[in-house]
């Protein structure tokens, strides 16, 4: 800022010239005195200079509307919205979004730090403020493979980038509190950059949550029960409450919100599909379900504005007050929350749920040609047990977390599994297609409901190898060929035939079409999966699947190097002793 800007600045507040923008008869939400003000809020260069009685050269009538500051959402992976930055921006600003902290872990285990710098240059079509953390997990663990290894040597060099505001959720808890030297390294140079560091601990509790604490990370989203969440907090630690497409963890950690604490909570996504947003909303919704379960609207507003801010540095948003950016949503009311207009640096960007900024799309050329995968067969699907007592991965409802179960299953005479349609078990594959491997792990699954065909995804948390699951091999093997040959996305078959699929050709996982197409192609999917394949009516068909590979979070998980128990942090054999 210049002498002179800073001049206008004052005048302007002084009242003795116009605000370049003014809006008029609002009831200012003031989240620092916990009042609501009724006033003008005057705005030039795009920053807040007063709220009471101003003119401007620009006017926007409230109308009596309760202005609130720009919400944040304090963690968010765009990519498991499928659609890239330029068309989540116009999906969540007109719900009141005007800042997200970003965290690019999945295209970054795809293409490393070119993925990076793909998503800042995208970010840069929206107005939607997009805060990036650089990924702190790649590979996410050394369980399976990735496309990209991002070490600490490449962390330090990436945070001198301003654009990157810290480093993204520290998934290697294990290697934390073992104080591994490259879990170590990667903290340090977050440390030496000044950045704040996102956590990841489900489960963590007692010394090893102090270790973890005690490393400097700040923040968790995978708190799941009261008892954690009071616990983190205690540690110094904010909490960031979660409620996705996938993770309703929101409305259990509102019991734990009080007077004393609720500095420490934000509010969350983590990951969010197209249809959710249209459905209902964002951080708008997370409101609604706030003030529902007896949480105080001024509580609720600042867990998704200034305790944000506040959390991750951001010292020029987060509040309507002099000196910060002018990143206000007018509320109908303070209940359900409706989002009449939004401003993101005084600019009318979105009024009655429409965006009204042009998006043009960066170029994705080089996050296509994702795929290198080595010598795939049906025959590389096959088991080989000795024993027809096996381990199975569990589906638990409600959440990405899965059981680790024991059954007993039928084999053929070379001791391959064989479907039975009146067991809910079925195989589930991971195809590596990054490096060429070959590697194909093969491991079974109870709880998906699925009677017939096969899907295939090449959505597959943390590392985004392909992930397959069916009732004959034949079907599982075909609908991995054809996701190859679309690049990537998603398939469903049957009987040698596709069914319905989704091409994400933005590293496999992300489409470089509207969210509208996205939640029309997700629909057909879905209503699919039920119909045709008879996947459980209770089972989010694809969310659920693409969780079924996460070795980060318990208990049994299926990366392509084999059947990985997150408890054990070690693989285990799909026999069961």
């Amino acid at each position: 800022m210049t002498k002179a800007e800073l001049k206008k600045r004052i005048d302007t507040a002084a009242g003795r010239i116009s605000a370049d923008v003014v809006i008029k008869n609002a009831k200012v939400v003031d989240v620092y005195g916990g009042t609501i003000v009724a006033g003008d809020i005057a705005i030039t260069d795009g920053c807040v200079v007063g709220v009471g009685a101003y003119e401007g050269k620009v006017v926007h009538d409230a109308k009596g509307r309760f202005a609130a500051p720009g919400f944040i959402d304090s963690h968010i992976h765009i990519e498991s919205s499928y659609v890239t930055p330029e068309e989540i921006g116009r999906l969540l600003v007109p719900c009141g979004a005007t800042t997200i902290i970003a965290d690019p872990h999945e295209i970054a285990n795809i293409k490393g730090l070119e993925a990076v710098d793909y998503m800042l240059k995208a970010a840069d079509e929206t107005v939607l403020d997009i805060k990036y953390m650089l990924p702190s997990c790649v590979p996410a663990t050394k369980f399976e493979h990735a496309g990209a290894n991002i070490g600490a040597g490449d962390i330090a060099k990436a945070l001198k980038d301003k654009r990157i505001l810290g480093l993204a959720e520290f998934m290697d808890f294990p290697g934390v509190v073992a104080a591994t030297d490259s879990a170590l390294d990667r903290l340090m140079a977050a440390h030496a950059a000044g950045a704040p560091i996102d956590g990841h601990s489900p489960g963590l509790t007692g010394h090893a949550l102090n270790a973890y604490a005690v490393a400097g990370i700040s923040t968790d989203h995978e708190c799941t029960t009261v008892a954690g969440m009071h616990e983190r907090i205690s540690r110094g630690m904010y909490i960031l409450m979660r409620q996705g497409s996938a993770c309703h963890d929101l409305a259990v950690l509102l019991d734990g919100v009080t007077p004393e604490n609720s500095a420490r909570c934000l509010l969350c996504s983590d990951d969010l599909q197209p249809k959710t947003i249209f459905e209902k909303g964002h951080l708008d919704n997370h409101l609604r379900i706030c003030v529902r379960h007896g949480i105080a609207a001024m509580t609720a507003i600042r867990m998704a504005t200034i305790n944000a801010a506040a959390c991750f540095g951001l010292s020029d948003r987060g509040a309507i007050a002099p000196g910060l950016r002018a990143d206000i949503v007018l509320l109908d009311d303070l209940t359900d929350f409706h989002v009449a207009q939004v401003f993101i640096e005084g600019k009318l960007v979105a009024e009655d749920g429409k965006y009204l900024h042009e998006v043009t799309r960066c170029d994705s050329a080089a996050m296509e040609s994702s795929f290198h995968v080595k010598d795939f067969s049906k025959n590389k699907l096959k088991l080989k047990l000795k024993s027809d007592k096996v381990h199975v991965i569990d589906i638990l409802p409600g959440g990405v977390a899965t059981g680790k179960g024991v059954a007993q299953v039928k084999l053929d005479t070379d001791g391959d599994f064989v479907y039975n349609e009146t067991a809910d078990i079925v195989k589930l594959a991971v195809v590596e297609r990054h490096q060429n491997t070959g590697n194909v792990a093969v491991a079974l699954l109870r709880g998906y409901g699925i009677k017939a065909g096969a899907v295939a995804l090449s959505i597959a948390h943390d590392s985004h190898n392909i992930i397959t699951t069916g009732v004959t091999d034949a079907d599982m093997a075909f609908a991995v060929e054809r996701l190859i040959a679309q690049g990537g996305g998603v398939v469903l078959v049957k009987d040698g035939a596709v069914l319905e699929s989704m091409p994400l050709p933005v590293g496999g996982i992300m489409s470089n079409q509207c969210g509208e197409w996205v939640d029309e192609k997700l629909t057909a999917i879905h209503e699919m999966a039920h119909r045709e394949l008879g996947i459980s009516g209770d089972v989010e068909p694809l969310m659920t699947l693409c969780f079924m590979s996460l070795p980060v979070i318990p208990v049994l998980k299926l990366t392509d190097k084999g059947l990985f128990d997150v408890s054990a942090f070690d693989f285990v054999s799909v026999e069961a002793e």
